[in-house]
């Protein structure tokens, strides 16, 4: 039966086994394009691209073919794509042999497996990034004064 030998499977990144089962999973799939913050109560399965920030307070998984192009912030993240920009796990990182993660790493506990690409920096820390919340970006209030002249300049009055 050649429809269930594992040739013929496509590698995946798998949920962990620590991983709570009544958590919800949502699926991006192939070919599909996401341009701005996602941001998921559980787990978030990344076949096709996102251009912005992926928030998680589960897991995110990237499966090869899969690209981010901006950060990713969970408890765990499992990487076998493409990411272009950080990741912050409390809890892990995986870094699959597929993938490539162009930017900086913050984890207390890392696995690379043989052929993964990180081209960025590796902390090894706990961010506590998944349980903060996420914040809007607020316009810069108007300066009220007016900077002072440069020397030399001539300013018209009246």
């Amino acid at each position: 039966m050649a429809m269930f030998s594992s040739a013929n499977r496509e590698e995946s990144p798998k949920p962990s086994p620590r991983s709570n089962r009544s958590e919800t999973l949502s699926i991006l799939a192939a070919g599909a394009r996401v341009s701005g913050e996602l941001e998921v109560d559980g787990v978030i399965k990344i076949e096709g691209c996102v251009e912005g920030t992926v928030r998680a307070r589960g897991q995110v998984l990237v499966v090869k073919g899969g690209k981010v192009d901006g950060d990713i912030i969970a408890q765990q993240a499992v990487i076998g794509g493409e990411v272009r920009g950080g990741i912050l796990a409390d809890e892990r990182v995986e870094v699959q042999a597929t993938s490539v993660v162009n930017g900086d790493i913050t984890t207390p506990q890392i696995t690379v497996l043989e052929g993964g690409k990180i081209n960025g920096n590796i902390h090894m820390e706990k961010p506590n990034a998944a349980t903060k919340k996420s914040t809007t970006i607020k316009e810069p209030e108007p300066e009220t004064r007016k900077p002072a002249p440069m020397v030399g300049e001539y300013r018209k009055t009246g």
